[in-house]
């Protein structure tokens, strides 16, 4: 299968990639390698992948030195055959169709999208941009180049002040409390729309807290353990009364690969007197991603204080504006579905993401 992965030198566009290509499939990556982090760690994880980090920053300067089109010419990765990546902005219409005409896809996963819930507070025309205007173009994209098999990266955030837990799909989520995670809930609207209009079959993850190797470092795990090493105090928020789903990087891609491989199907008994306890009549499907087990933020933090060897200065805050106190993942939909079963232990999963952190960033607590 051809496969589009939008966001390939993102978290968990990376560790996606890197799975379907062992397993045999044609992968065609793409991603803009904004400045939102350390633009070293994503070129780090491009280069995992193969793709050569000089030749992307040489586009990133001189956009149209690989190719005299808005689209560019493909860097092709030394280390997988059926593999090739894009600098590419999903808010540029013209090169996303022109990606779209040239590789003919049979199925895209887009995770590229500007991340962030507080940072949404501070330059909100970012998400517009990636999240609102970037996600139309996929959709173009598939409408127009007869792609059917859609799969896109939503937000737990969408459950925004909704107090009832687990966090289940056909929830209301009309109250969403960042720009963020309103962003997300329009992609879910606009995937139902094409789904509807044009018969694109689209599947929405509602992602939690995902954490692991090569995670972001504007999350908790890599600000936590950077903090540690470095004997800063680390940032408790709500004073630590707060849980998180958090869910192994590996558990997510499992289930995003399920979902790949079987696309969305209209629903027969679709009930419109009940659209809420039924999915659509069009082809169009909704999921929680997450570990079904959610964990107080200050197990998380023991947990990691334990793999270090060492103890958090801890400097308790109030609540954060845009923030949840809680997630907890309803996930019985891709269980029902797909037999999904995260079971990465959080030590488990603490352990690798810290061997990580040592290797890449080496060693800070000497």
């Amino acid at each position: 299968m051809k496969i589009l992965v939008t966001g390939t030198a993102g978290f968990i566009g990376y560790h996606l990639a890197k799975k379907l290509l062992e397993r045999g499939d044609e992968v065609v990556g793409i991603d803009n390698i904004n400045d939102y982090y350390d633009v070293n760690l994503k070129y780090g994880r491009l280069e995992e992948l193969g793709i050569d980090a000089q030749i992307g920053e040489a586009k990133a300067t001189h956009p149209n030195t690989l190719g005299c089109d808005p689209l560019g010419s493909p860097i092709q990765s030394t280390k997988y055959k059926n593999h090739k990546f894009y600098k590419l902005d999903l808010a540029d219409n013209e090169a996303m169709d022109n990606l779209f005409k040239t590789e003919k896809f049979d199925a895209v996963m887009n995770l590229a999208a500007q991340a962030g819930v507080r940072y949404s507070l501070e330059n909100p025309h970012a998400y517009i941009q990636s999240n609102v205007v970037g996600f139309l173009n996929i959709l173009e994209g598939c409408r127009n180049h007869n792609v059917k098999n859609l799969a896109y990266a939503s937000s737990s955030s969408v459950y925004g002040l909704n107090e009832s837990q687990p966090f289940k799909t056909t929830d209301k989520t009309e109250h969403q409390v960042s720009l963020y995670a309103a962003t997300k809930k329009s992609n879910e609207m606009m995937a139902h729309t094409y789904a509807h209009l044009y018969g694109i079959q689209t599947t929405g993850l509602r992602f939690f807290t995902v954490y692991g190797p090569w995670g972001r470092p504007d999350m908790a795990p890599m600000l936590f353990t950077d903090a540690i090493l470095n004997d800063r105090p680390i940032k408790v928020f709500n004073n630590g009364k707060m849980s998180r789903d958090f869910t192994y990087i590996d558990d997510i891609v499992d289930g995003i690969i399920k979902i790949i491989d079987n696309p969305a199907t209209p629903n027969e008994e679709w009930d419109a007197k009940n659209p809420e306890i039924s999915s659509s009549s069009s082809p169009y499907k909704l999921y929680n991603i997450g570990n079904n087990a959610p964990l107080p933020l200050m197990t998380f933090i023991e947990t990691i204080e334990n793999a270090l060897g060492k103890k958090a200065e801890k400097n308790f805050m109030p609540m954060q504006d845009g923030d949840v106190v809680s997630t907890y993942a309803d996930v019985s939909g891709l269980i029902d579905d797909f037999g999904y079963k995260p079971d990465t232990k959080l030590e488990d999963g603490i352990c690798e993401f810290v061997t990580w952190y040592r290797e890449f960033y080496g060693e800070k607590d000497d």
